[in-house]
This record gives structure tokens, sequence and C-alpha cells, in this order.
């Protein structure tokens, strides 16, 4: 009686661990692509453009930007313009404004050092029905040649999980 205890206690660990392990191998790690702008600077017509690979129709995913950013960028605000090209064919177009800076110039992100990191929800549950390439392009709408500050922009896609 004390065998047939242990090997059902036995079987139970094992298809837990089993579970565990098979758990850990489904979740995908989050893509994350990086743009490191030279001199610290966003050149106004300067469009960043971005493709991820989706792998797997009828999945759902969370967009994220992520702007570094440093002291000498002189705004408040940073507006820029999204437009997002699903493997389908439908095209997504948004105008964003970051929130930046308070009025008396201190950055509202997480400061470390003399550099500030901002994100920002691009979208949220978005379904993607086909495999193929998502193409994301970013477009700085400050009206300057050139924004002085910004160091670089990372975008970020992961499993939404709905």
């Amino acid at each position: 009686m004390a065998n047939l205890y242990r090997s059902k206690r036995l079987f139970t660990l094992v298809f837990i661990l089993l579970l565990i392990i098979n758990q850990a191998c489904i979740r995908e790690k989050p893509t994350a692509l990086y743009h490191k702008f030279p001199r610290n600077q966003w050149d106004r017509f300067n469009l960043l453009s971005f493709e991820i690979p989706i792998e797997k129709p009828n999945e759902t995913f969370d967009i994220f930007l992520l702007f570094s950013f440093t002291p000498e960028f002189p705004y408040e605000t940073l507006f820029f313009n999204m437009d997002m090209k699903t493997p389908s064919g439908e095209e997504r177009i948004h105008e964003y404004q970051l929130k930046v800076k308070t009025k008396e110039g201190k950055f509202l992100g997480e400061v470390t050092g003399d550099s500030c990191q901002l994100s920002i929800s691009l979208k949220r549950y978005l379904k993607i029905t086909k495999p193929g390439i998502l193409n994301i392009e970013l477009e700085n709408l400050i009206p300057r040649m050139t924004t002085q500050g910004i160091s670089g922009v990372s975008i970020s896609i992961m499993h939404s999980g709905k």
C-alpha cells in the first residue's frame, strides 16, 4: 500500500513538473527593436521604420515604445505619428503626445544619471490575423528640422494574453 501511495505521489509530481516546463516553453519572450539617434537628435523628416515578423496568425499583441532622452531635450511634450500596417493589409494611423517634462523642466520618466526613459503604449490587444511582417513607422511631428535630446527609441511587442 505504501508503494502505491509513493507511485501516485511521484506520478503527480512528475505531471506537475511537465506542466510547468510546457508552460515555460510556450511563453515567448517579447520582441524588442532599438534605434539609436546619431548626435542625440531626431531629424524632422527621418521616418523610423520597424519590421516585426509575426509567425502565428490569430494572436493578440501589446506594442510599446520606450524613448531615451538627454537633458538637451527642450520641450515639455514629444509629438509623433505612428503608421502601422499589419500582415493582412490593415493600416492604423495615430498621432501621439508624450509628456516628457513638467512646466518647470523636470523629466517625468525614470531618470538615471543624465538620461530619462519614458514609455508609451502604441496599441493594446492588437489581433494579428495573418503571419507576415508588421510594419511600424514613426514620424517626428515637432515643427523643427531637428529635435535635440533624444538618444534612442525602442519598440517592444509581446503577447497580451487575450
